[in-house]
């Protein structure tokens, strides 16, 4: 089972790249810096939490996990 600690560490690293991709996307858009670095932040927050959430979440649901065998020599 994976600890609280490396689900947030996971979460984190994992939106770093979409937090450049994100704010790329909306400048590219926009062409107002401003807007792309507080939307891109805005994401990145929102989306750190959703996936902390759904990753726990997954932890519960042991569909397609395999059990380790009661005993094993």
């Amino acid at each position: 089972m994976e600890s609280h600690l490396r689900s947030i560490l996971k979460a984190t690293t994992y939106r770093c790249g979409g937090l450049l991709v994100t704010g790329l996307v909306t400048f590219l858009i926009t062409k107002r810096p401003e807007l792309a670095v507080s939307v891109a932040l805005a994401d990145t927050a929102a989306k750190i939490v959703t996936f902390y959430l759904h990753e726990r979440l997954w932890l519960r649901i042991s569909f397609g996990r395999r059990h380790p065998p009661d005993y094993e020599i």
